[in-house]
């Protein structure tokens, strides 16, 4: 045997190594585990250095890059937390969650990208776990699966449906060539076969896609929740600190709770806080009940944890009301950071008030909210007298901690994660610029001819939204920057490229034509075997490749035993389409599996039994609606 003819096992082996590493040492990074594989492979010469890299150069890789930034200016500029609140604010239990989720998702990945759609709600599933105590390995999974069901219910609700449309019209372009002579006769077998590879029509594929999509929901509600893991350990990286804080909120005019009760302002359910009075002109209601209605002006003690209080800060028009020289401007605020400050005995501020301690004098910083340990505070903050060991919750400039990390005055002097200022003035301006990308990608879906050209593309979309956020200062370029998540990038580029060598080794056809050669010439056998190859192969080699590569095989099989090639083409831009069992099958699985904290075994564990159930439904609906015969 020559060198070359080793190359499809050397595949096959470095694929199947990859999965192992992936199952059996939990600790080592994704991104390594693939990138290791491809290089095994091409340096074992399966495949050549430009055809391995060429999937870092993947357009679906750039509008996933393009889509992360996207992301942090929705986040930046408060969208998200509203659209987190629209869309799982009422949720209160994880199959709640799922429930609401499947009707949004489902709805808008029939129409639009499926990894912009994971993208974008990615970062407001995470915000709910952590508001809920929630392990986001709950809800991750069931995301990226709900955006795939959505998307084989259209003809443009995944690529790889497009790719089989492209490829459809090239396999009947070919038959038509071959029989030439044989089609004048519209009766003739040549004549309806030919006539069976027509284009798709935009809901043709919902005749399967919509029932695997009710069925797929009804999984992932009532049967997902027992299969998917608890990864408790996820929940610890949210940076939940319990100290306990007194922190006062003052309620501005352009607040959107203005008008809401407690309950619906969803301020009874943030975890770790509780809110202990409202001052109302000198009236304080205590204790606060559920249905009493917060007013402009009203001024809201709580005591909560401090990544709670990040949260309050965030809200649109509800401002930290302990401290005037607190900087509430949106432009000035994006300057300005929370800092964590613990004051020592030697401290020139112990024994004032907080009202009396000038902070913006000393430190040019303002208090937000204080704890005292083993101490409930509910004094008014600007009447509490300090002691040593207080704890301030701090706004202050970006370089306060470089400079009184040493001080005297502090014990400890920390930084606060996740408290970015939210440039409300900017959401309208970020949601249009959204609703321009979604509109752009939708076009390029309806109107084949303009995906045809440069500006069709959809990184090209994503990443000229992008840039537009950045020169519209919805967000600073190095908050697009650090919005993307390279170990996401390099593990789908890297997999996209094992998938490559798998295919162009000849690999996978090897395996397909072999498991065909024991079927026989039994149609309905036939369709079952095409169907499980491709989901099997869908699995470990990109969604694309898979359509490509086993479309003419299903047609060709159609007509040597003179079947309809129609069901043969469903089934496999179905099958192409529905990857659960694998974290490399789809890139929505990639994308969800380090922020889940997601093992291969999960998604088999939880995408086996799902895959089944679909394959079921598939292959008793296809040839209803396509006879085979």
């Amino acid at each position: 045997m020559s060198a070359t003819d080793w190359h499809p096992y050397i595949a096959l082996v470095v694929t199947i190594g990859a999965f192992v590493a992936l199952q059996w040492f939990r600790n080592v990074p994704s991104d390594l585990v693939f990138l290791t594989a491809l290089l095994v492979v091409t340096a074992l010469g399966v495949l050549s250095p430009g055809a391995a890299f060429e999937a870092f150069a993947n357009p679906a890789l750039v509008t996933i890059a393009g889509l992360f930034a996207v992301t942090a200016g929705l986040r930046i500029t408060g969208a998200l937390d509203w659209v987190s609140y629209r869309l799982l604010g009422g949720a209160r239990t994880e199959r709640a969650a799922v429930g609401r989720l499947a009707a949004a998702v489902v709805t808008s990945s029939a129409f639009l990208l499926n990894t912009a759609i994971v993208a974008m709600l990615m970062p407001v599933v995470l915000v709910w776990c952590r508001r809920h105590r929630v392990a986001p390995s709950r809800l991750l999974l069931p995301l990226s699966y709900l955006s795939i069901l959505g998307g084989v219910c259209t003809l443009i609700g995944t690529s790889t449906n497009l790719v089989s449309q492209a490829k459809l019209e090239s396999i009947r372009s070919q038959y038509q060539t071959r029989w030439a002579a044989r089609l004048s006769d519209v009766d003739s077998r040549e004549s309806r076969f030919v006539s069976q590879l027509r284009p798709l029509t935009f809901f043709e594929l919902g005749w399967v896609g919509i029932p695997c999509a009710v069925g797929g929901v009804a999984f992932l509600v009532w049967i997902g929740p027992r299969l998917l893991p608890n990864r408790t350990d996820m929940i610890e990286q949210f940076g939940e600190k319990r100290r306990e804080y007194l922190v006062e909120m003052r309620v501005e005019a352009d607040c959107p709770l203005v008008g809401r009760s407690v309950e619906q302002a969803g301020l009874r359910h943030l975890p770790g806080l509780f809110l202990v009075e409202i001052d109302r002109g000198g009236q304080v209601i205590t204790p606060v009940a559920p249905e009493d209605v917060i007013q402009a002006g009203d001024r809201l003690v709580f005591t909560g944890i401090v990544t709670t209080i990040v949260d309050l800060e965030k809200i649109r028009g509800l401002v930290p009301a302990a401290d005037d020289n607190y900087e509430s401007d949106p432009q000035l605020r994006q300057q300005r950071h929370l800092t964590e400050v613990v004051l020592s005995r030697t401290s020139p501020l112990i024994g004032q008030t907080v009202r009396e301690a000038n902070f913006r004098k000393l430190y040019n910083a303002a208090v937000v909210a204080v704890h005292r340990n083993g101490v409930r505070l509910t004094n008014k903050i600007g009447n509490i007298r300090l002691e040593p060991g207080d704890t301030l919750l701090l706004q202050t400039r970006g370089e306060f901690v470089s400079v009184y990390r040493h001080s005297r005055d502090f014990y400890l002097v920390s930084p606060v994660e996740g408290d970015e200022p939210r440039l409300h003035h900017k959401m309208p301006l970020c949601v249009g610029l959204t609703v321009v990308l979604i509109v752009w990608l939708a076009a390029t879906s309806f109107w084949p001819r303009l995906a045809g050209l440069s500006i069709g593309s959809p990184a090209v979309a994503a990443l000229a939204i992008a840039v537009l956020m950045v020169l519209s200062r919805c967000m600073r370029m190095a908050e697009a920057r650090n919005a993307i998540d390279l170990q996401t990038l390099i593990t789908i580029g890297a997999a996209l490229g094992l998938g490559r060598a798998l295919s162009d080794s000849g690999a996978a056809e090897l395996v397909a034509r072999q498991l065909i050669d024991w079927v026989g010439n039994h149609p309905w056998w036939l369709l079952l075997v095409i169907y499980l190859l491709t989901v099997v192969f869908t699995e470990g080699i990109t969604n694309n490749a898979v359509a490509a590569m086993l479309l003419p095989l299903a047609v060709t099989l159609a007509a040597q035993g003179g079947y309809n090639p129609r069901p043969f083409v469903v089934a496999v831009t179905i099958g192409a389409s529905l990857s659960f069992m694998t974290p490399i099958g789809y890139q929505t699985n990639l994308m969800v599996m380090g922020p889940g904290g997601y093992r291969p075994s999960d998604y088999l564990r939880v995408g086996f039994p799902l895959a089944v159930l679909l394959g079921l439904i598939n292959l008793a609906l296809i040839p209803v609606f396509w006879p085979i015969q």
